[in-house]
């Protein structure tokens, strides 16, 4: 019943703030303003519902250490995302033509802050870190990274390839953040620094979705297996490998550093 409850509030939240941004139509100190607005209330709500239903506080989004957390995962995940689209460049599948919008970029940067926190939230701080308590690490990993790939595919453009993809990328990975650092501030920065930086930075497309024109005026083309085509990079196959190789790295720390959680044996009582 935690789990539930813990879900259905965070997810309320991100909820409203989603029925508000589509209603503002992208305008960007609104966007901006109602974005930063849900990111806030999603954590205060977190932070409210695991205390009546845990007894315990929320460490995991203790504000002690969260700006150096938040900043050292932001600095993965814009790495990251340099990375894949400097390789997708060499290829010729981007292009830049020149400077895009500031208005878009700030609109954007809104909209992934609400993003990248209500999802984080719910995916890792309610339903990886619950399952982990009774599956343990492995399992809990798996799963909840497979439903997150799987949640995705009902966005546009979207296909078997690309929800597999983020399964790995951003499912898998995600969590194993989290199960190595043990708090949800690095997460959130990866994943708000990743997705920013493919349509406020780099003007491409994010998880299929339309937005406004980022900072840069850009152009993807090419195989798609390549650029990731119409859903955008994150159905890269370099997007993939990057994902494997930071997710393997920080399943590495987490075990070196005692994190990984076993599975628990039911004793039968007779």
């Amino acid at each position: 019943m935690r789990l539930v409850k813990q879900l259905v509030l965070v997810a309320l939240v991100a909820l409203a703030g989603s029925v508000v941004t589509q209603a503002i139509g992208w305008n960007a100190p609104l966007t901006l303003l109602f974005g930063l607005a849900t990111a806030v209330l999603s954590l205060i709500a977190y932070r409210w519902v695991v205390r009546r239903t845990e007894k315990r506080d929320p460490v995991e989004v203790a504000l002690a250490g969260a700006p150096m957390a938040l900043g050292r995962g932001v600095l993965i995940g814009l790495g990251m995302f340099v990375a894949v689209i400097v390789n997708i460049a060499l290829l010729g599948g981007y292009e830049i033509k020149g400077w895009g919008s500031v208005g878009g970029a700030v609109a954007i940067f809104g909209f992934m802050a609400a993003a990248a926190v209500t999802e984080e939230v719910m995916f890792r701080g309610v339903l990886f870190r619950i399952a982990e308590e009774r599956f343990g690490t492995w399992i809990s990993l798996a799963a909840t990274g497979l439903l997150f790939g799987g949640v995705h595919f009902f966005n546009p453009n979207a296909t078997l390839w690309s929800s597999f993809a983020i399964a790995i990328e951003a499912g898998f990975m995600l969590a194993a953040v989290y199960a190595a650092t043990r708090n949800l501030w690095v997460p959130i920065g990866v994943h708000f620094a990743w997705n920013y930086a493919q349509g406020g930075i780099f003007s491409t497309s994010v998880s299929g979705k339309d937005a406004p024109q980022g900072l840069l005026d850009s152009a993807t083309s090419g195989p798609a297996i390549f650029t990731g085509g119409d859903f955008g990079p994150e159905a890269s196959v370099y997007s993939l490998l990057a994902g494997v190789v930071v997710t393997v790295v920080f399943l590495w720390l987490a075990k070196r550093r005692g994190n990984i959680v076993p599975r628990r044996t039911a004793t039968l009582v007779a």
